[in-house]
This record gives C-alpha cells, structure tokens and sequence, in this order.
C-alpha cells in the first residue's frame, strides 16, 4: 500500500513543477490529481505556484483551532451569483483564430471547461464595434432600421468563437454591450440636434428611441437564431465618456426615457427575457455632478425600474463601496462587475494578483455583485490588435506572442477570475461567514447548487496564515502561503 503522506507530496511537488514554466509554456492542460474530500487551488504572487491543485482530506479529529477558525453560516444568504469571466472582444477573436485548432481548443478548454478547466462561466461582447475590434461599425450602418445585419467581422470572427467556448461550456452567460449606436441616430446635443456623422461621442437622437430599441431586440433575435442566448444587455458602454474611438454620451435622464419609452416596451411585446442593465461606468461617476447615483436616480422612476434589472459596474474611478450605496438604497435590484484592465501602467503580477482579487474579486462579491467580468480575454504582447484613439497600453487575461501565435503569458487576471470560477458555479448562493478575521485575509463563501461549498481566500500579508474552515459537520486547515489566493470547494455531506 501506498504511504498517504508520501502520494500527496507527490501530488503537490508535480503540481509545482508544473506551475513553474506555465507562463511561457505551449499550452498543457490543467492536471488534475485524484481528488480528496477538498478539492483545492493555490497561486502566488511570486508565481511558485500557479493554480496548483492541492487535494485536502477532511480532519478526522474535533477542530481545536477555534482561533483561527473560519465559520460557514449556509442560513444566512445574500446574492445569487451569475458567473465570472473575461470580454471577448473582436481583439481575443482575431489572436484565437491566429492559433492552430488545437491550440486554440486547449486554451479555452483549459479556461471554460467546468469540469476539467477553471470553468469561467459569464463572457461579455460587444453590440457592434469596440475600442478592441478590427474596425469601426455597428449591426446597421445603413440608415433605416430595416438594414439591420451582423456585421461581417462578427459573422466570421466573432460567432465561431462563441460557438466553440458554448461547446465546451452550453451554460455559459454572455452579456452584450454597444460602444455606440449607428452614426445615423446620433445627434451632436439634445438642444441643436444637428447630425453627429462620428465614431466618437455625440448622443442617441430622441426620433430614433424606438429604432433603437428594435436594433436591440433584433441582436438578440438574431444571436438566438445563431443558438447563441444573450443573458443581458447594458444600453451603453461608459455612458459618460465622450472620448472612447468608440463611444456615445448618455446621461441617467436619457437613459431612463429610452428605456420608459421604447426598450422596456419593444423587449415586453416581443417576448424578450433579456436582462436590460443600466450604467455600465465607473463608481465615482466621472465626477459628473448632475451624474452621481445613475441608476439609483433611474430606479426611482417606477416606470423605468419595472424594465432594469439592475446595474453594472467598472473599477477605473471611485470605490467599491458604491456598490454599497446602491444596493442599499435598492436591495431588490442587481449589480454587476462588468470591466476592468490590466496594462502598462503600473502592472505587475504580484501586485495587480493581490490588488485585482481583493477589490475586482472578494470586494464586489462581498457587496453584492452577481458577477466579475474582466477585459479583453486575449492580446498579443503589443496589447493589439485595437483602435486608433483606443487602448494601446492594455494587457489581454491571456497575452499571446505574435512570432508564433502559441506562447501565451497568462497574466494575473486569468488566475483571479480562475480561481472565482473554480470555487462558484454559476447559480450559487454567498453565505455568511464568522470568526477568523485577521489584517490582510480576505475571504467569501458560497453554497453551489451541486451540493458544494466553495470558498476564495486571500491573503495579502507577507507571512503564512494557518486558517481551518468548518461548515459545522466537516472541518480541515490549511497554511495560505504569504501574498497568495487560494479557492476551495468540497461536498456539505
């Protein structure tokens, strides 16, 4: 017989050797070792270890570490979780199909596979071009809503990949976005009202309300045809920045009468479950004045709030604890963490791994979000292909070396959104937690729907912290490694 001790130094000295050369590797897939009672993932921020599978055994004796015992409190529930993932942008479609069918297979198995890959399981796409597109358009740059059609880089490029990441995972939620409405409907001010034939700001024109609103309930007619269902939508990218390569200013005031007017009817009558989403921007609002608390001044409007669903949110201004703010003042609607990148500027592993997990991950997760979607899965290592007047300083999840179209430099949001994954399942539930709490562990717990318990530690010290869970029928311990997140997830009985 084979000594227990031994085979699982084994499991763990294979699973560091593995972890060591990954970021520059020919893509492998995640091995997974025979699993124990707790099935368990570590990464560092020094890298010595990159989602490294440690299976844990159940302690078989009464938990006497009760100072250091985290406690699961599966009675007192919160959010609903609706899944974790990365944009995949005209940008990721373009590099993944640079790669050959294998390569490009074993990568998103390896991050959509529920089962044997981390399993993210919430993507988020444009409605037409974005800033990280391989040009400017929209589904109807033809004036006249009845030329409304997908636009050829979405048929070739953008629909594939999709079909390919359902295959791996049909659970998958996508959440689609506009950047802009067609130029045609767009106006230079609501007082002048003069066409605005630009790529860049300008606002929807009040004549075109229902127009557009038929633009959004033909995408999702259209996707669905394509056998490819979109969960939600949000009205407009950054609503309130005039300055993307592809953009429109929307104030609250024309959000709200657009949906009041013409979206919430038009998805009513055509029978359309789509989730509508409002905002889409930053926590501080930009600083816009008469901007502050969007979707909160929306939801106070009956009339709009019966069609929204809630509201999403981006991390590039203002604090996490907005989402506070906003649930507070409506429990009853959702929040969502749709966006944030990774780029030149001040990026590093270590730091973003600590910084991106603590606010982008735990953060939202502990005030209420359903979700954390982060940017372009995939650029190359000159953060393109992107616009001009884009982005030119952003990192993919993943980075792909453009000599070959094979190297890949997993970057820190691949393993936060990683480990989100593995630890939740879409569906389920965060719980309530009690006991230890120490500076610079963080933690959140759920309950999965396939009977799990999954949990995302973190801890942003530069000691070891020994912690031990207990669901008060099973308990086990574990030493965090200093500057590291781990996530776990074992069956309640």
């Amino acid at each position: 017989m084979i000594d227990s001790k031994f085979l699982f130094s084994l499991v763990a000295f294979i699973g560091l050797s593995l972890s060591s050369c990954k970021t520059e590797e020919v893509i492998t897939p995640i091995i997974t070792p025979v699993q124990k009672d707790v099935d368990l993932y570590v990464t560092t921020a020094n890298k010595s270890m990159l989602y490294v599978n440690i299976p844990l055994a159940f302690s078989t004796k009464p938990n006497m570490a009760i100072e250091t015992t985290i406690n699961l409190k599966p009675t007192e529930t919160y959010q609903q979780i609706d899944g974790f993932g990365a944009a995949i942008t005209g940008s990721s479609c373009y590099n993944l199909l640079k790669m050959t069918t294998a390569n490009r297979a074993a990568i998103l198995k390896e991050t959509f596979d529920p089962v044997n890959g981390m399993g993210y399981s919430y993507i988020r796409i444009s409605i037409g071009a974005s800033d990280f597109s391989m040009d400017e358009y929209t589904c109807c740059d033809t004036p006249g809503i009845e030329n409304f059609t997908l636009n050829a880089y979405d048929i070739h490029d953008l629909l594939p990949v999709l079909k390919e990441i359902l295959a791996i995972n049909p659970n998958l939620k996508i959440l689609g976005s506009p950047w802009t409405c067609p130029r045609w409907m767009k106006v230079n001010n609501l007082t002048d009202l003069q066409l605005y034939n630009s790529w860049t700001s300008g606002q929807l024109n009040p004549k075109y309300y229902q127009d557009y609103a038929t633009y959004f309930v033909k995408f999702v007619q259209t996707m669905q045809h394509e056998g490819i269902n979109i969960d939600a939508i949000t009205i407009q990218n950054e609503p309130l920045n005039r300055g993307n390569s592809v953009s429109l200013y929307m104030s609250w005031q024309e959000q709200a009468a657009f949906i009041k007017t013409a979206l919430g009817p038009k998805f009513a009558e055509a029978g359309i479950t789509t989730k509508i989403v409002a905002f889409d921007h930053n926590y501080n609002y930009d600083n816009i004045s008469d901007q502050m608390s969007y979707p909160v001044k929306m939801y106070a409007d009956p009339e709009v709030a019966k069609y929204l669903d809630g509201a999403a949110y981006h991390a590039y201004g203002g604090d996490k604890s907005e989402l506070i703010n906003v649930h507070t003042a409506y429990p009853s609607k959702n929040l969502y963490f749709t966006e944030m990148s990774i780029g030149t500027w001040n990026y590093s592993f270590d730091g973003d791994l600590m910084w991106s997990m603590r606010e982008l991950g735990i953060g939202t997760l502990n005030n209420f979000c359903k979700s954390v979607i982060v940017w372009n899965f995939m650029l190359d290592e000159k953060g393109a292909p992107y616009r001009p007047g884009g982005c030119n300083t952003c990192y993919g999840a993943v980075q792909i070396n453009s000599s070959d179209y094979k190297t890949l430099d997993r970057k820190s949001h691949f393993y936060v959104i990683g480990h989100l994954a593995k630890a939740i399942s879409a569906g389920a539930t965060r719980i309530g937690t009690s006991g230890f709490q120490t500076s610079g562990l963080y933690y959140t717990a759920v309950q999965n729907l396939d009977g799990t318990y999954g949990v995302v530690l973190q801890n942003d010290t530069d000691s070891s912290i020994k912690v031990t869970l207990d669901d008060a029928v099973h308990s086990f311990s574990y030493i965090i490694p200093a500057k590291s997140i781990v996530s776990c997830r074992w069956k309640k009985s």
